[in-house]
C-alpha cells in the first residue's frame, strides 16, 4: 500500500467512526491525521466537521479555514460539494462564536459562489439578523420562502411575498 492509499484508508476509517457515533474517537484520529498532512484540504474539512459535531466550534475554526485555503503545496483543494459544506460550516461556526461580521462576509461570498443553495442563504439571514440588519435578513428569508415553499397557501401569494420582500415598509 502506498502513502496515498494509506492516508485515504485512515481518513475513511475516521469518517466511518464518526458516522457510527464514535465521535470522540473519530476526532482523535482526524487530529492525528491532520497533523501528519497539514496541507490536505479534505482531511482539514473532515477534522473541522468532527469538532463541530462535538460542539467544539472554536477548535473547528482553524481546520475549516485550512480546508478552504486550498490544498497548499499538495494542491488538493476540496470538491465543490465539500467546499460548499465547509463554507456553511465555517459561516455557521463564526456566527455561533459571536463573530457575526466574519459570518456575514464569508456567507455572502458563499451565496455568490453557490447561488442555488438555500441553506447558505438561510444561514446568511441568521448572521445578518445578528448584525442588526433585520430588513436585509427578513428580505432574504422571504425571497427564499417564496422561491422554495411547496405550501399551497404560500405559493398562492408568492408574487405578493416577493413584492413586499423588496420593500418591507411598502403599504400597497
Amino acid at each position: 500500500m502506498d502513502h496515498h492509499e494509506e492516508k485515504n484508508g485512515r481518513l475513511a476509517e475516521a469518517v466511518a467512526l464518526r458516522e457510527e457515533g464514535r465521535k470522540d474517537e473519530a476526532r482523535e484520529r482526524l487530529v492525528d491525521l491532520a497533523a501528519l498532512h497539514p496541507d490536505d484540504a479534505e482531511i482539514a474539512y473532515q477534522t473541522a466537521w468532527a469538532h463541530d459535531v462535538l460542539g467544539l466550534e472554536a477548535e473547528a475554526v482553524p481546520y475549516y479555514e485550512r480546508a478552504l485555503a486550498g490544498g497548499g503545496a499538495v494542491g488538493t483543494g476540496l470538491a465543490a460539494e465539500d467546499r460548499r459544506g465547509a463554507l456553511l460550516g465555517l459561516g455557521s461556526t463564526y456566527r455561533v462564536l459571536g463573530r457575526y461580521e466574519d459570518s456575514v462576509a464569508l456567507l455572502t461570498g458563499a451565496v455568490e459562489e453557490f447561488p442555488e443553495d438555500g441553506s447558505l442563504r438561510a444561514f446568511l439571514a441568521m448572521a445578518l439578523y445578528n448584525t442588526g440588519r433585520h430588513h436585509e435578513s427578513t428580505r432574504l428569508l422571504l425571497r427564499l420562502l417564496a422561491a422554495t415553499s411547496e405550501d399551497p397557501s404560500v405559493r398562492q401569494y408568492r408574487r405578493a411575498i416577493e413584492h413586499y420582500a423588496e420593500d418591507l415598509d411598502a403599504t400597497e
